[in-house]
């Protein structure tokens, strides 16, 4: 089996996009989708906020547009997962199952996973008035009433935020005090718009096509209240997808592959990282674009004067 120019990790709009311009630069990019092709925003409804479509797109839709953009140019595809890797010598190696494939360098971007509460309607109302980002999904909720549940900065960030639409929001949160930093918590305290619920967890998101209302638990005394609501935002924390490297690559303490300075090169030389992956602060999928054009640029430059010099 021949050796890869890259091997593309992930199919997101970091991956897609570092497969267009490696492809564009005859590098012939391979790119492993894994099994969720096109990451989180396949389960996005509509985005509105994605430059160049002045009337929004659905988030299967824009990833489908990717993926025809860097087919088009020659990106090569297979929808399973990783299994191993092995970046201890070049050429890399990446396991899909048994079958092993060699490259001079790899391009991660894997993403992150929202953490979910696991309630019993919350998967199937995914997009549908429940949602982990109120930056990308804030505007829709106009005049409506929100929850937001979780009791840490990004909680207080996004109840903050989406105060500017909703007409309420109310704070669920599982203790009788934040954890969030002190000037956060200030911040949502003095809301007129923020409620806060302590010692009540969710127990269960209603509605049949549209969140109606949801069910609230106090962990005190056990009573459960039914509450009108428009929208949920779960903010208990991403989850970067980075299991499968661990031990070959440096992350931070929660799992989030490190990059050096403004670049996408991690302690690997060869390998790089872009999209969600490295980025824990703007989770964006604009953002991860860029850092995929700036993985490929990386990539290309490292492999003219390591591999192809």
């Amino acid at each position: 089996m021949s050796i890869e120019n890259v091997i593309i990790i992930g199919s997101g709009p970091a991956g897609l996009t570092a497969a267009i311009y490696s492809a564009r630069a005859n590098l012939t990019p391979f790119m492993i989708e894994g099994e969720e092709v096109g990451g989180q925003l396949t389960t996005t409804t509509e985005v509105e906020n994605y430059p160049g479509f002045a009337h929004g797109i659905m988030g299967p839709e824009l990833m489908t547009v990717m993926k025809a953009q860097a087919a088009r140019f020659g990106t090569r595809f297979l929808s399973r997962n990783v299994s191993k890797v092995d970046f201890s010598k070049r050429p890399f190696k990446v396991w899909v199952g048994d079958t092993v494939y060699e490259s001079h360098s790899i391009i991660i971007s894997t993403g992150a996973s929202a953490q979910y509460l696991g309630l019993p309607n919350e998967r199937r109302l995914l997009g549908r008035g429940v949602s982990a980002c109120a930056t990308c999904d804030g505007a829709f909720f106009r005049n409506l009433k929100v929850c937001v549940i979780g009791g840490g900065d990004t909680a207080m960030e996004e109840a903050n935020f989406l105060t500017r639409f909703a007409s309420k929001v109310w704070v669920i949160h599982r203790r009788d005090q934040f954890r969030a930093s002190k000037i956060m918590v200030e911040r949502v305290m003095k809301n007129p718009k923020v409620e806060v619920v302590w010692n009540s967890e969710v127990a269960d998101v209603i509605g049949e096509k549209q969140v109606t209302s949801i069910k609230v638990k106090n962990i005190k005394n056990g009573d459960v209240t039914e509450m009108p609501m428009d929208g949920v935002f779960v903010a208990i924390g991403h989850k970067p997808n980075t299991k499968v490297f661990e031990g070959q690559i440096a992350t931070n303490d929660v799992g989030y592959i490190l990059t050096e300075g403004k670049s996408t090169y991690t302690s690997v030389p060869g390998v790089f990282a872009s999209g969600d992956v490295q980025d824990f602060i703007y989770r964006q999928a604009v953002t991860a674009a860029g850092t995929g054009c700036m993985a490929a640029i990386d990539c290309e430059r490292w492999l003219e004067k390591n591999v192809h010099a």
